[in-house]
C-alpha cells in the first residue's frame, strides 16, 4: 500500500508541475483582445489559496476545534516572535521567485523554461552541500553534470533562431536571465526553509502559514 501511495503521489507530482507550466505559459502567451491580467495578482490569488489549504490542515490536525484552532495559532504564531521572523527571509525570496517565473514563461518556451529551471536541482545541491553539510557521492555529482549539460545543449541556438535571432534574442535573454536567478532562489529559500523546519518542532503548516503571512504583503 505504501509503495503504490509513493507512485501515485510522484504521478501527481509530475501531472501538476508540468500543467502547471503549460496553463501558465498559455495564459501569458494568448493572443485576444484586452489587457492581459497581471502576474503579481496570480501570485497572491496562489498565496491566498495556499494559507487557506494550510488553516484547514491545521484546523483538522486540531480535531475540527476552532478554539482549539485559534489556541494553536496564537501559541505558535504570535507567541513566538522569533522564530515567526525567521521566516522572513525565505518568504521574500519565493514572492521574487514566483513574480519571475511568469516573465520566464512569458518569453521562453515552455519546454526550454522546464529544463533550465531543473537547474534548481544543482542550486540545492550545493547551497545544501554549504549550509547543511551534506556530502554528495560520486554518481550525484555525475548526475548533476549531466543536468548542466543537457540544459547547456537546450539553450544552444537552432537554425530556426538564428534567423531569428534580431527579433527575439532580448525577450530570451530576459527569460532566461529570469528563470537562472529563479533557481538561485529556489535553492537558497528550499534550503534555508529546510534547515529551519530541522531545527524547530513546529508543523510543516504552521511554518508555511507564517511563510505566507510574510510574503502577502510584498506580493500585494
Amino acid at each position: 500500500m505504501s509503495a503504490n501511495l509513493k507512485y501515485v503521489s510522484l504521478g501527481i507530482l509530475v501531472f501538476q508541475t508540468t500543467s502547471l507550466v503549460l496553463t501558465m505559459r498559455y495564459s501569458r502567451t494568448l493572443k485576444e483582445e484586452g489587457p492581459r491580467y497581471l502576474s503579481s495578482t496570480a501570485v497572491v490569488v496562489a498565496e491566498l489559496l495556499k494559507i487557506m489549504a494550510c488553516i484547514l490542515l491545521v484546523y483538522k490536525d486540531s480535531k475540527c476545534s476552532l478554539r482549539a484552532l485559534n489556541r494553536v495559532l496564537h501559541d505558535e504564531i504570535l507567541n513566538k516572535p522569533m522564530e515567526t521572523l525567521k521566516l522572513a527571509i525565505p518568504s521574500g525570496i519565493y514572492t521574487l521567485q514566483n513574480n519571475l517565473l511568469y516573465v520566464a514563461l512569458s518569453n521562453l518556451d515552455a519546454a526550454t523554461y522546464q529544463v533550465t529551471y531543473q537547474l534548481k536541482i544543482l542550486t540545492t545541491a550545493l547551497f545544501s552541500v554549504s549550509m547543511l553539510s551534506k556530502k554528495l557521492g560520486v554518481y550525484q555529482w555525475l548526475s548533476l553534470v549531466i543536468l548542466m549539460t543537457g540544459v547547456a545543449f537546450v539553450q544552444w541556438p537552432s537554425d530556426s533562431q538564428l534567423d531569428s535571432k534580431e527579433l527575439s534574442a532580448g525577450s530570451q535573454f530576459v527569460g532566461l536571465m529570469a528563470v537562472l536567478t529563479a533557481c538561485f532562489s529556489s535553492g537558497f529559500a528550499g534550503v534555508y526553509f529546510e534547515k529551519i523546519l530541522k531545527e524547530t518542532k513546529q508543523s510543516v503548516w504552521i511554518r508555511n502559514i507564517q511563510l505566507v503571512s510574510f510574503s502577502l504583503e510584498p506580493s500585494l
